[in-house]
């Protein structure tokens, strides 16, 4: 009986094995090096492109050689005692309980050893933890499952705005990844609005949470600081080359822990000040009095642009869901005739089961009032309601 099912087992799992490789091969695309991201066959750090991570990378293989060679020593000695002293050559073991001179070498040595390799490990630690003087000054918000950036000094205060996944780059997972051939180096990587600090300048981070712990990370800064609800946390970097760097958040946050990447792209300092001025003019433009009454075409057409930016990723472009994310096309709170309790669900969110939804508080007044409209007045959800921004105000107090 034990022999017939040892061969059931074996040929399940050569079956698993050949639609797992299967399916590898029908996913697999082109792969090449990603500059400022990960490298095919990556083995040591990202070369760094900051002064931290320069450190890190120095102490890192300091490290490396110091524990090298105490495996070598400590081995070989043993190696060599097992060998020399054997039975078999006729050795007699030493006859003796205690030997001062054995302990304080034994002591002494490792005590040395550690104070050495704490020194510079010490060194680059202070140097981490040292945020004053900075040029710009960033605060940066973890929510599920994006990045929320405010510029609060420096070149560029007051702007603002919400970094997520690319969303071709989510159709492309929810199909399976890139199609075989394809080149795409940034898969799941490329974000939609990156964060842009000028080369040369310290960026001092300030980091805190929505929700639950995320963790901003970018391997090419030398940069790894969790983002905590309730606290605030911060670290610094200056970039010292023109280009694009990547991470991605390195707490598993919740279910779309893997679509929150993140993406810095350092300007040289002509750049950057373009940069400031055109996204200073964006929010000019896009400032809303919130005291304006708006009618449903223009609310619906914002919410249409809303929508397709933060909320189809989940619930998909024509409002059915998927997975265990709620359809919106017939959703009952969708057609609920008190609108407060959708108002609710966006400004607080939902736990727990299928119904999760993080909240949704950095939009604004105006943009949460135009996504419950269009969601609303959209696919069979015909329900004539409209949402101003003034309602989702009054429900933030």
């Amino acid at each position: 009986m034990m022999r017939i099912f040892s061969k059931a087992l074996q040929r399940r799992s050569a079956a698993l094995l050949a639609l797992g490789l299967s399916g590898m091969a029908s996913v697999a695309h082109a792969v090449a090096d990603l500059p400022g991201g990960p490298a095919v066959n990556q083995l040591n750090l990202h070369p760094p492109v900051t002064e931290i991570a320069t450190g890190q990378s120095q102490l890192h293989w300091l490290m490396l050689v110091i524990c090298a060679i105490i495996f070598v020593a400590v081995f070989s000695v043993m190696f060599y005692s097992i060998w020399k002293h054997r039975k078999s050559v006729g050795h007699k073991p030493a006859d003796f309980h205690e030997s001062l001179t054995v302990e304080v070498i034994w002591t002494a040595v490792p005590f040395l050893i550690v104070i050495g390799m704490a020194l510079p490990a010490t060194k680059v630690v202070i140097a981490m933890k040292d945020t004053t003087n900075a040029d710009l000054t960033v605060k940066i918000t973890g929510m599920q499952w994006r990045w929320g950036y405010d510029y609060l000094r420096g070149e560029g205060e007051g702007i603002g705005f919400i970094s997520a996944l690319d969303r071709s780059h989510r159709i492309l997972s929810d199909e399976g990844g890139p199609k075989a051939g394809s080149d795409v180096a940034d898969y799941l990587l490329k974000v939609d609005h990156p964060m842009v600090v000028p080369v040369g300048k310290k960026i001092r981070l300030i980091l805190t949470a929505n929700d639950v712990i995320h963790s901003w990370a970018v391997p090419s800064f030398g940069v790894h600081q969790d983002a905590i609800p309730g606290f605030v946390r911060d670290t610094w970097f200056r970039a010292d080359a023109v280009g694009d760097y990547y991470g991605q958040c390195a707490k598993i946050c919740g279910k779309e822990h893997a679509y929150m990447p993140i993406h810095v792209k350092v300007l040289s300092a002509a750049d950057y000040t373009r940069w400031v001025e055109a996204e200073q003019k964006k929010m000019a433009a896009l400032a809303d009095d919130p005291n304006k009454v708006w009618d449903m075409a223009e609310l619906t057409k914002r919410g249409e642009a809303v929508y397709a930016a933060n909320c189809a990723a989940c619930h998909q472009p024509n409002g059915k869901g998927m997975g265990p994310i709620m359809a919106l096309d017939g959703s009952a709170v969708v057609l609920d005739a008190d609108k407060s309790n959708q108002i609710k669900v966006l400004l607080n969110g939902r736990v727990g089961g299928a119904a999760a939804m993080p909240s949704w508080q950095q939009l604004s007044d105006t943009e949460i009032a135009a996504v419950i409209t269009y969601t609303k007045n959209s696919w069979s959800n015909k329900t004539g309601q409209l949402v101003q921004p003034s309602e989702v105000a009054q429900a933030r107090k």
